[in-house]
């Protein structure tokens, strides 16, 4: 019995039990704070992962699109936005010959309608199969054949028909393949070929649609993707295309990943300070509530003390204490952040309007044990000095007190 009453793990235990709303308190500090650090590290590694995959998937140096529609191009490619812009298909040509240019292909942007006509609005993206350095590898990816006139592969938001088809403009068209997620616009978009995009255009006039790429007949594309030769400095090569091509824009890909990468790196920085600061708060918090807690129990580690317990032992009680209930309490911080982030991951990138991708779980499970050791360490650390403090009273002069 006498070893078991000594047992500082069950001693410290005991305690947490008999004092339910101090343990509470000292729970509710840490689980707020493993909250904070483990929902900030995984929304800063979704982040990181969105901007990964979609620097990785849109594959090309410079988008070469209609003077104006700068902004229109990027909302497709970053936001899911519907545009159409157009401008002659002889462009297409013309970069492709630029000194400095590895390969140039031409996509042309269409936007579906939210009508009975369409299963629902989206941007429809069609690409050249003989010329493509960007749409086919991503597809190759979930579909190892080659995409067949009249077939459509769709983004990984994009739901099918239970018959595996989307309806366009009053026609099913079957879906080849579904591609993997790019945190990006072109999640929310629907790829096919040239032809395809002809034959919905001939079948949606047949239906009396008319679209503004009417008035160029069959020549007209809406943006030019460019890979640069490696050593050619892609700024100067933009500067070029728009001196010899009048009335375009040129997006260069670096600029518009590197204005996203400021933005995430600023969020970044915010939540590393922030988390310092709740850090050194929760420290601060509970040193206090500890020296309040040990100030009133003198007596019964002065009784411990009587009763065999050495100076050791009384701290080793008190880090105990303060251990486990930072162990619970973040442990339930870690929890709590899961449910609030993981169903909601859809809600939170549309929020942050930046690229935002589910991290693989090899990634998250690192962060547990770091978010909890980190949370479950200031416990122990804010009660160490008055562990160290009643350890070293005197047991005479601590049982006289008040008398």
């Amino acid at each position: 019995m006498g070893k078991k009453v000594f047992n500082t793990g069950l001693l410290s235990l005991e305690n947490l039990k008999a004092k339910p709303f101090r343990t509470a308190c000292l729970m509710v500090v840490t689980a707020a704070l493993a909250f904070t650090l483990f929902g900030g590290a995984i929304i800063v590694l979704n982040l990181q992962q969105g901007l990964s995959a979609m620097t990785r998937r849109f594959g090309a140096d410079l988008m070469v699109v209609p003077a104006g529609s700068g902004e229109k191009a990027q909302s497709v490619l970053l936001n899911g936005g519907h545009s159409y812009f157009y401008f002659d298909s002889g462009i297409a040509d013309a970069v492709a010959k630029t000194e400095g240019i590895a390969c140039a292909s031409p996509q042309f942007f269409l936007a579906s309608l939210s009508t009975d006509c369409c299963d629902e609005a989206v941007q429809l993206i069609a690409y050249d199969p003989a010329s493509d350095f960007v749409v086919q590898p991503w597809i190759a990816e979930k579909h190892s054949n080659t995409v067949a006139e009249g077939q459509l592969v769709i983004g990984s938001k994009i739901i099918p028909r239970a018959n595996g088809s989307i309806k366009l403009f009053n026609h099913e068209y079957p879906v080849a393949a579904r591609l993997s997620d790019s945190a990006s616009g072109l999640d929310t978009s629907i790829f096919m070929t040239m032809g395809t995009m002809r034959d919905l255009i001939d079948r949606a006039h047949a239906e009396k649609y008319n679209f503004l790429a009417d008035s160029y007949g069959d020549n007209a594309i809406s943006a030019v993707l460019v890979k640069a030769d490696p050593l050619k400095n892609t700024t100067a090569l933009a500067y070029t295309i728009r001196r010899e091509n009048k009335g375009v824009e040129v997006l260069v890909s670096q600029g518009i990943f590197s204005r996203i990468s400021g933005a995430l790196s600023g969020l970044v920085s915010y939540m590393r300070i922030f988390s310092a600061a709740f850090w050194a708060l929760a420290f601060i918090i509970l040193a206090a509530v500890f020296s309040g807690s040990i100030h009133e129990r003198k007596k019964e580690f002065a009784v411990l003390r009587i009763l065999g317990a050495t100076r050791k032992k009384l701290a080793g009680i008190v880090l105990g204490e303060s251990f486990l209930a930072g162990i619970a309490g973040s442990a339930a911080g870690i929890v709590l952040a899961s449910l609030a982030i993981f169903p909601f991951s859809t809600l939170i990138g549309e929020r942050l309007e930046l690229p935002y991708l589910d991290a693989p779980l090899s990634g998250i499970a690192l962060l547990v044990p770091g978010s909890l050791g980190l949370s479950a360490l200031v416990g122990p650390l804010a009660s160490l000095y008055s562990a160290l403090r009643i350890s070293g009273a005197e047991t005479y002069f601590t049982m006289r007190e008040g008398e």
